[in-house]
């Protein structure tokens, strides 16, 4: 019974994990998936410890991966304690979760759960995951089609329109994952778990029934959806899969295929070609050689010439590809590893380390002031955060992983030689899917090496080699009885009522947790739409119910714009309070995450409001303060030198001390320069620094760097037109 009840959490983890989502959330849909898993592993390690507790014996399985385990998630824990902030990393990035400590915990309970209590219950749980894959996929095709569930679901509304411009659908596709390169890492992993299905019931039973035939429409289904995603990585991982498996058939799989069996596998081929031939692939050197004819391929290369208005690349629309992008993204994340070689800046800390070696050639993408909270690379991430002792630990777990699989597979290869018909089956059986959920890991891999792992990525990355020792272990018996708890039963029942009252105060605080981060989503909202004093509500109880420093400042920007408003109308002692309060909860973020170069902005944002309340230029003095301490953590943001111009003119202003007019003039003038040297094409920054020339009556140059903008940036800008016409 017990173990039935542990089935049914596992069953419900690869099952509802990639399906759940929601709109009331902070992130619609890493959050939610997370919290589900820390609920499930809860429920695993409450059944778990009373199946220990009835048997009166411990119950942990002895696995190979063991060692590599140990040394990662030791590395993991050396990485927190050193970290730049702490609270990220046992929590996890927030606003992707997934990583943090907490996570890691989880998946490594969710592992030894899995080995140590289930025996052989895969094809279900493979069954179940295909059947959930399904239901994504369809799910995503209705957004595609323009008919999107998610859409009716949150808004009641029949279309795609409720998506923002970052997420959209028609063009490629999401689903319930959330991002078209999570969709398709996760889809390449069940195209193989369903291969084996397809190849276990034609190679190995020797039966083409509608098993068949359904196995090899969800395949051209995933496949189809794959593509839709637009996802390059995914591509490339499905065909390198479909290499090795080809390269494995070829070699390994030892059975004799007949002429028919080939004629089905082949069609199924035909049908994938067909498949990349009419919804393409979404990369232009590859379709521009699998259109229908070369003639419309000539015409069109004719008809670009004689109107002699070449095809616009990405890289000319002023879009970075993100090639592009990530090779300068990789950069950083290397020389952040080389500059905190050990054990990193901290675990999930990317988002706040990368400004501290932030390339400048990153200022010149078109996601310049983009917040990067991943290396794009899990590998390089795990270099950057946790240092060579969490890298080097984790490709020790990887290839400790693929080691085993292997030899797994060539021991079911010798086996089979030795038995009779029925275990031969059996054993290729066995053998036939262990090779395909291989394939499978190094799908997730390949993933990884061109983003990060996801909520249900890492499901797969942790349980799949779970698999492989339970395939491996298939003929022997679980004996786990290592040391005795007690005979007695009041012992027992003492345990059982601490562990429940122990998971029920965990549980307690999960709730807190999913209902503090609402909170956080409404008062968020609120805060963008400018209603402050609902803003802080919800804030306030957000942080009430769970603390973090993200909600404190968040909070502490919404009580200086509240004090901004109680000025503006005329309420002064409620002014200085809220002034007092956002300054309050603005040091108490920065003493949890002193690292933060966006909380020391937020603060040099608090003072300027501060400043137009009290009219002091203490405050501007101090926002300078601020920002100076931001440059120190990020040297290559050209944002704070030009805010630093600004205040730096805003004190020219403040004072009558014509010596210091012209220190502030010099000051503010050679913090805009900077800026423009971090970023060449810095439009806002040329506009301040004309402003700066008129403002000091040097009309000529001011007349120059308007028209630089003009000619080189901008030739239709409105505002500088305006400019050059008043001087």
């Amino acid at each position: 019974m017990i173990d039935k009840i542990l089935l049914l959490f596992y069953s419900l983890l690869f099952f509802t994990t990639p399906l759940l989502m929601s709109p009331f959330t902070s992130e619609l849909f890493e959050f939610n998936k997370l919290i589900f898993i820390y609920l499930i592993t809860l429920g695993v390690v409450f059944i778990w410890l009373l199946k220990m507790i009835l048997n009166r014996k411990i119950i942990i399985k002895k696995t190979p991966f063991d060692i590599p385990i140990l040394l990662f998630f030791a590395s993991q824990i050396f990485s927190t304690f050193f970290s730049i902030d702490a609270h990220t990393s046992i929590f996890g990035y927030y606003g992707r979760f997934n990583g943090g400590l907490l996570s890691i915990i989880s998946y490594i309970i969710l592992y030894y759960g899995f080995v140590s209590n289930l025996k052989t219950p895969l094809i279900k749980l493979l069954k179940i995951s295909l059947f959930s894959s399904l239901i994504v996929i369809i799910w995503g095709l209705s957004g595609k089609l323009g008919i999107d569930f998610s859409c009716l679901l949150f808004v009641g509304q029949i279309g795609n329109n409720c998506w923002t411009d970052q997420f959209r659908p028609a063009e490629r596709m999401f689903s319930t994952l959330g991002q078209p390169n999570w969709l398709g890492a996760y889809l390449v992993i069940n195209f193989f778990i369903g291969v084996f299905f397809l190849l276990n019931n034609v190679l190995v039973n020797k039966k083409t029934n509608l098993n068949y035939f359904v196995v090899g429409f969800y395949l051209l289904l995933n496949f189809s959806a794959i593509l839709f995603t637009r996802s390059r990585s995914a591509l490339f991982a499905v065909l390198f899969g479909i290499g090795l498996l080809l390269v494995y058939g070829l070699f390994k799989l030892k059975v004799l295929i007949t002429k028919r069996e080939r004629n089905l596998i082949g069609f199924i081929l035909l049908l994938f070609f067909l498949a990349v031939l009419i919804f393409k692939t979404g990369i232009e050197k590859i379709d521009r050689f699998i259109s229908f004819s070369a003639y419309y391929k000539a015409t069109n290369s004719n008809a670009s010439v004689e109107s002699g208005k070449p095809k616009q690349s990405e890289s000319d629309s002023g879009i970075t590809t993100s090639a592009d992008i990530r090779k300068i993204v990789w950069k950083g994340a290397i020389d952040l590893g080389l500059k905190y070689p050990i054990f990193g800046t901290g675990v999930e800390t990317f988002a706040y380390s990368y400004y501290f070696t932030r390339p400048v050639g990153h200022n010149l993408t078109s996601e310049w002031d983009y917040l990067y909270n991943k290396a794009h690379n899990e590998y390089l991430n795990y270099l950057a955060t946790t240092g060579f002792a969490g890298l080097i630990s984790y490709l020790f777990f990887i290839i400790s992983v693929l080691v085993y699989s292997w030899k797994n597979i060539k021991y079911q290869i010798a086996n089979s030689k030795d038995t009779n018909q029925k275990s031969k089956i059996e054993d290729k059986s066995n053998e036939l899917l262990i090779a395909c959920l291989l394939i499978s890991y190094i799908t997730i891999l390949i993933t990884n090496f061109f983003g990060f792992s996801t909520t249900t990525i890492n499901l797969f990355f942790y349980l799949i080699p779970a698999f492989f020792f339970i395939l491996g272990e298939k003929q022997s018996t679980i004996n786990n009885q290592q040391s005795t708890i007690s005979k007695f039963p009041l012992k027992q029942k003492i345990m059982f009522l601490t562990i429940l009252l122990t998971v029920i105060y965990l549980l307690f605080g999960l709730v807190r947790y999913y209902l503090a981060d609402v909170k956080y989503s409404k008062g968020d909202n609120y805060s963008k739409l400018g209603d402050y004093q609902k803003a802080a509500q919800y804030l306030t109880e957000a942080n009430n119910l769970k603390y973090d420093h993200v909600y404190e400042d968040k909070l502490s920007y919404v009580y200086a714009n509240l004090a901004f408003a109680a000025s503006y109308q005329k309420e002064k002692g409620i002014a200085n309070k809220m002034i007092q309060t956002s300054d309050d909860l603005n040091k108490k973020s920065i003493n949890e995450s002193p690292s933060n170069v966006l909380y020391w902005k937020t603060r040099a944002k608090n003072y300027y409001l501060f400043y137009q309340v009290t009219l002091n230029s203490k405050d501007l003095e101090d926002a300078i303060y601020a920002l100076q301490k931001a440059r120190t953590l990020s040297s290559s943001d050209p944002k704070i030198p030009y805010s630093l111009a600004i205040f730096y003119s805003l004190l020219e202003e403040e004072t009558k001390d014509a010596n210091k007019k012209l220190q502030f003039q010099n000051l503010a003038m050679r913090e805009i320069d900077q800026s423009i040297n971090l970023k060449t094409d810095y439009r806002d920054g040329y506009f301040l620094k004309g402003q700066l020339l008129k403002k000091t009556g040097q009309s000529n140059e001011a007349k120059k760097t308007f028209n630089f903008i003009l000619q080189n940036l901008n030739p239709t800008d409105s505002e500088v037109q305006k400019e050059l016409e008043s001087l």
